[in-house]
């Protein structure tokens, strides 16, 4: 792959990176100084350039577990919380000893899925993000994990990375990990597994090709195409990239063939639609006949009352649902205009006849075509 394609890199202002646990902890011991100077001096180098940065660490939980003492990661949320709020401060005052040098200040942004899910929130902290970088300060963002809980939580900092990349329009998403990138399949198990060097994120292979993560992250191979996937929403290019290599982070800007270069003809989505795609958790579900399904995916239009087939879920108006086909497989979430009950009594209902089933009139659509998004 020559340099010119990934010109998209070369000329990305704005970038979010992302550094995992397995990169900022010494085998999950302590955290590794050594690294973390290392990847500072990187980023310091790439603000050099007049790029604008976001710094999406993990490495909080597993820096807590180590300064509590325990043998394992924790299971218990109550414990994972503590090791959370314990290792955090441990984790700012590392990259504020490494960064202090270099006269950079750093501003630590702690997000839970609320401030994504409620839309004045998302606009704030859009609105915090932009600000520090028109400052030059360097944001390191992390989940809010001492206070968030297992049902609201985004659930690895792979996604969360996207999602930031999405809030602030960045051009590049670089995710660095302990692995070279995507391979064809595992390469712990398969040692003729061969680098993806790039993929497109709508290609449905790639599903096949990924695996679950290891003891001292959540994340693994799954979430971080994921997170491909969602930074497309907005237009931007991924790599996913080893972390331990020799300047990894100005290389891959410079458009070295370097990791899993993602990219997409996604026409990015409008704000709103890149913030209803950032919604994580449905309150229930519907199931569509062939036909809506069809209208939906070709034409883009609203979901009517008529192509639902099925209703799942206890949902108010305005809840975010997901979208199934006949098949059982999630192909829209949208923002519902009538709640479960109403829903259920809707079924194969055409618009003209909501009154009649409902006893009252109301919108002609289930979901208005503004508030769906493919998934």
């Amino acid at each position: 792959m020559s340099v010119v394609q990934r010109q998209q890199l070369i000329d990305a202002k704005r970038w979010v990176v992302k550094i995992g646990s397995a990169l900022l902890t010494d085998e999950g011991r302590r955290l590794d100084q050594t690294m973390i100077h290392n990847l500072v001096q990187q980023l310091v180098v790439l603000q050099a350039r007049g790029c604008e940065v976001v710094l999406v660490s993990s490495g909080a939980v597993a820096a807590g577990v180590v300064r509590l003492g325990f043998e394992q990661r924790p299971r218990h949320l109550h414990d994972l919380q503590a090791a959370a709020a314990v290792g955090q401060s441990t984790l700012i005052r590392a990259y504020e000893d490494a960064l202090a040098p270099h006269g950079i200040t750093t501003a630590l942004v702690l997000l839970s899925h609320d401030d994504i899910r409620a839309r004045d929130r998302y606009l704030n902290a859009r609105g915090t993000l932009n600000t520090l970088l028109g400052m030059g300060v360097l944001a390191v963002v992390n989940e809010n994990d001492s206070v968030v809980t297992d049902e609201i939580r985004f659930g690895d900092n792979d996604t969360l990375a996207a999602l930031v990349a999405n809030l602030i329009d960045a051009d590049a998403l670089l995710i660095l990990t302990d692995q070279d990138g995507l391979f064809d399949k595992n390469p712990r198990e398969y040692p003729d597994a061969k680098l993806v060097a790039r993929a497109d994120t709508a290609d449905n292979r790639l599903d096949s090709m990924v695996s679950d993560g290891g003891e001292f992250g959540r994340g693994g191979m799954i979430t971080k195409l994921r997170a491909a996937r969602i930074g497309a929403r907005s237009g931007t290019a991924t790599v996913i990239a080893h972390g331990r290599q020799v300047n990894i982070i100005p290389r891959v800007a410079e458009g070295l063939e370097l990791g899993t270069f993602f990219t997409t003809e996604h026409r990015p989505d409008s704000a709103r639609k890149q913030w209803l795609a950032s919604l994580m958790h449905s309150k229930g579900s519907l199931t569509l006949d062939d036909g809506a399904v069809n209208s939906l995916l070709q034409q883009g239009r609203s979901l009517l009352p008529i192509g639902m087939t099925a209703v799942a879920g206890d949902f108010v108006r305005g809840d975010l649902v997901s979208c199934y086909d006949t098949a059982g497989k999630e192909i829209f979430r949208g923002l519902v205009n009538y709640n479960a009950s109403e829903a259920a009594k809707l079924i194969k209902t055409p618009s003209s006849a909501i009154e009649n089933a409902l006893g009252y009139g109301g919108d002609p659509e289930m979901i208005h075509r503004d508030n769906l998004v493919r998934v």
